[in-house]
């Protein structure tokens, strides 16, 4: 899903508008979920699915679940590359732990399901406040760039 060829009138960091910042995001399968607990960041790799403008994923019990709902803000970020480029979408917002059937319902019908041989019973969604997205094109650095050691 990347694509693109340095030119000499492309730069090299290209800031995306939100709907192809969704489309990436919608692409990925892998991103990582950001929360601070006791004042402290800590990272957790997940698998994701897009839904309705969300971010959903699954988990069990443990420092993630608690870190996600306990926090009133959330990163999220995914990314993506290949030999001549890639890209990155940051989502901000806050996460909610799904607890009805009708969410629950809606969850198991996005096609989300654990990629290790464990049980993730909580669905978590992820309500953005914001979404950025950038796109960079690979290339070699310009002249002058180099600084002594």
């Amino acid at each position: 899903m990347i694509i693109g060829v340095m030119t000499p009138d492309s730069e090299p960091v290209t800031l995306l508008e939100k709907y192809e910042s969704w489309t990436l995001l919608a692409s990925a399968k892998l991103g990582r979920l950001v929360v601070v607990i006791d004042g402290r960041p800590e990272i957790f790799p997940i698998n994701f699915v897009t839904q309705r403008g969300t971010v959903l994923f699954r988990t069990a019990e443990g420092t993630k679940l608690f870190g996600a709902v306990v926090s009133d803000q959330v990163l999220f970020e995914a990314d993506d590359h290949n030999d001549i480029g890639g890209w990155s979408v940051v989502v901000r917002g806050a996460a909610q732990i799904l607890s009805t059937s009708v969410e629950i319902d809606e969850a198991d019908g996005a096609g989300l399901y654990p990629w290790i041989p464990t049980l993730k019973l909580h669905y978590v969604r992820i309500i953005p406040a914001q979404i950025t997205g950038r796109r960079f094109v690979f290339g070699r650095e310009p002249d002058g760039g180099h600084v002594p050691g």
